[in-house]
């Protein structure tokens, strides 16, 4: 299994991202080869530093990097040595399994629907967002931003697309699916809810519990929560801004520490034809470590294809 790296992406590139490919070498049984792509001069000096063994990865060279702040097409177009262009050419080409960066979301997003393209059927990609539960599982929110305005059957394939990864990558047999809601009684809602709840209701591929509203996203009441992406951003900012909260004010709570969502690593990219996980701009060794080993439960699971598998399928 070969897996790349952004070794650029990210505010604390590229010694965080070093330290992250030194903690997973060093943890994981049975790693895969890692890509590290960004500029040698920076690398070298610091992955000399470490015992790494040299057959455990290779070095890519790449003279440019995308700016968080730049323009994503712009910047992908005309900075074709960058760290992100160069991996989703080792991803489109075949040279690795998954590509992963904690650099501009952006790039990233044009890059996977431009370089790898949507798996057919696939209508709308989307990331989602994980929420830390109650009782100490974790629930997927989906879309988490890149897609703010939807129709009903974005949602529906919303819902099959995150059932899959739970299933796949967190290991729920039957993954519960949740409609994101002003209240729980059929009919709720505004325009796009109503119309989506019937085709949630009717989809045989997803195992549908009918509305949840906003206070329970942080109960087990559904494994998967559709929403468009407006909304699930807010939710998203929401939940990030409780751990800012208890840091300002000095609280030990256990469950709100859960809140940090550094400690998760990344998102995967869902419903593209590669695995592709972004992480957050403020990464540090654990997320970037954390952000390989879920390219590789992608690759392992070989989530891809399952998806692929589900789209062949009449899905509305």
């Amino acid at each position: 299994m070969n897996i790349a790296l952004d070794m650029m992406g990210g505010d604390y590139a590229p010694a965080e991202a070093v330290n992250g490919v030194a903690s997973y070498l060093a943890e994981t049984p049975d790693p895969a080869h890692l890509f590290l792509i960004g500029d040698e001069a920076q690398l070298q000096p610091l992955l000399l530093q470490l015992p790494l063994k040299p057959n455990s990865y290779s070095l890519v060279h790449a003279s440019q990097e995308i700016d968080m702040h730049e323009h994503p097409t712009k910047a992908l177009k005309e900075k074709q040595d960058s760290s992100i262009n160069k991996g989703f050419n080792l991803l489109s080409e075949d040279k690795v399994d998954a590509f992963i960066s904690a650099g501009n979301t952006g790039a990233m997003l044009v890059g996977a629907l431009y370089s790898i393209k949507p798996i057919e059927g696939v209508s709308r990609p989307t990331i989602g967002a994980y929420m830390p539960r109650e009782d100490g599982s974790l629930g997927l929110l989906l879309d988490a931003g890149i897609n703010a305005d939807c129709k009903p059957e974005n949602l529906s394939q919303f819902a099959v697309l995150g059932s899959l990864f739970v299933q796949q990558v967190w290991n729920v047999k039957t993954p519960s699916v949740g409609l994101l809601n002003i209240g729980e009684e059929e009919g709720k809602g505004n325009l796009l809810a109503q119309a989506a709840y019937p085709l949630l209701k009717n989809n045989p591929l997803i195992h549908f519990v009918g509305n949840i509203e906003g206070r329970d996203v942080f109960l087990n009441k559904a494994d998967v929560i559709v929403c468009e992406g407006f909304t699930g951003n807010v939710m998203l900012k929401m939940a990030e801004s409780f751990f800012d909260i208890i840091k300002r004010r000095r609280i030990k709570d256990e469950y709100f520490e859960r809140f940090d969502f550094e400690q998760y690593g990344g998102v995967p990219v869902l419903g593209v034809n590669k695995p592709v996980v972004i992480g957050h701009g403020i990464s540090h060794g654990p997320s970037f470590k954390n952000m390989i080993l879920l390219a590789q439960k992608m690759v392992h699971t070989d989530l891809t294809e399952k998806i692929k598998q589900s789209f062949k399928l009449p899905v509305t």
